[in-house]
This record gives structure tokens, sequence and C-alpha cells, in this order.
């Protein structure tokens, strides 16, 4: 594993416990996953995204939880990297899709192997279990395009519930509305019908997931 002050390679899953160790963030806690639209976000729904997030971030710090997302200077990892001041924020990052993606300068950020976005779903998916060490953990879905159903279903494979926050675009309306029964897309049937998902809105998200990241 080679590592800098903010970056951690590694090249296996048994390495994430260590990378997250020797960039400083405290395992053992609450961990928040948070997944969704990236760089197809319109300006208006990041925006809307900013505001819901907002609400939610005295819950998260209350909780001395930790986010995990994809870690790049975008759509709701910009926005949560924007309003997060002082939570720790991990980025799981696949290195050989950066490019000339900027990284997200709030973030630490956990480089794994990988050629194309989407790569990092399964590290990041197993990088909150690691993190949380046997605290709860909860996956929001916000807004989001086809990389979003790839890691709904890896949090979905880890046990792990996934809140979706409905009227934020996209993937989370689509799985919204499969779970009303008005969606022929068969990932969003899939992730809608898990037990382990559950369809919210603006009104309720921050209990949801403040009581997914409470001890059970």
């Amino acid at each position: 594993m080679d590592t800098d002050d903010r970056i951690a390679r590694v090249d296996d899953v048994a390495e994430l416990a260590a990378a997250l160790d020797r960039l400083g963030v405290r395992r053992g806690r609450p961990v928040l996953a948070l997944v969704g639209g990236a760089g197809g976000m319109s300006p208006a729904e990041s925006e809307r995204v900013r505001d819901l997030l907002r609400e939610l971030l005295p819950a998260l710090a209350a909780r001395g939880a930790a986010v995990v997302d994809g870690g790049t200077d975008v759509g709701v990892m910009r926005v949560i990297g924007d309003l997060a001041d002082g939570l720790p924020l991990v980025g799981v990052v696949a290195e050989g899709a950066l490019g000339d993606t900027a990284l997200e300068p709030h973030h630490v950020h956990v480089f794994v192997p990988g050629e194309a976005w989407g790569d990092e779903s399964p590290w990041l998916a197993k990088a909150v279990s690691v993190l949380a060490d046997g605290s709860p953990s909860v996956t929001l879905l916000v807004n989001g395009g086809d990389i979003t159903y790839t890691d709904a279903a890896h949090s979905i494979e880890h046990g792990r519930p996934v809140v979706v926050l409905a009227d934020t675009g996209r993937t989370a309306d689509a799985i919204a509305a499969a779970a009303g029964g008005v969606s022929s897309d068969h990932r969003a049937v899939a992730i809608a019908g898990s037990g382990l998902t559950r369809v919210v809105t603006a009104e309720d998200f921050v209990a949801v997931v403040e009581s997914a990241l409470d001890p059970r």
C-alpha cells in the first residue's frame, strides 16, 4: 500500500482497514454511504440536494458519523464536501478512471484498482463495512445515474439499508416509481423490491437516516 497525506492506494480489500487508519479516519463509528448524482446533475437538482443534505448534517455530527462516497469534485460529492465542516469524508476512487477529474478537496481518498467509473462500487460498499466495524451503516441514494444502481445493489449485498430520497431526480425517482408499481426498469424494480430499501420524502428522510444510524 502506497500512501501520502490524504491518499491511500490499496490492491486488496484486506488493506482497507490499514488504509483508513493511515488516513486518520477512526473506525468503529456510524457510517453514511452517499451514492447518487455526479456530473449528470442539473444545477437545479444540485441546489435541491444541497438544501436537503444541509438538513442531515447535524444528525451525522451528533453521532460522530463518517461519510463514504466516490470522492470526486462533482455532484453530491462536491455538495457534501462544501457543507461538511469537520465531518470525516472518505472518497473511494477507481484510480484508472480518474483521468483529469478533480478530487473533492475536503475528502481523504482511497484509490482502488479499476479503469472505469463503477469499478469502485464493490470497494466502496466494503469500505463502509470496514469503517463502521460493527457500528450501524446506511446508504443514502440521492439523484444518480447508471452507476448508482450498481452502488445500491452492492449495499444490499452487504445487508445495508438503502434509503432512497424521492423527488431528487433520475435514479432516485425511478426507484421511487418502481416502489409505487409504475416502473418497468428492471434495475429500479430489483432495488425497490429489496426488503432493505426504503423510499422516503424530504419531510422524513432525516428521521429515517437517524434511526438507521442509531445503535440497535
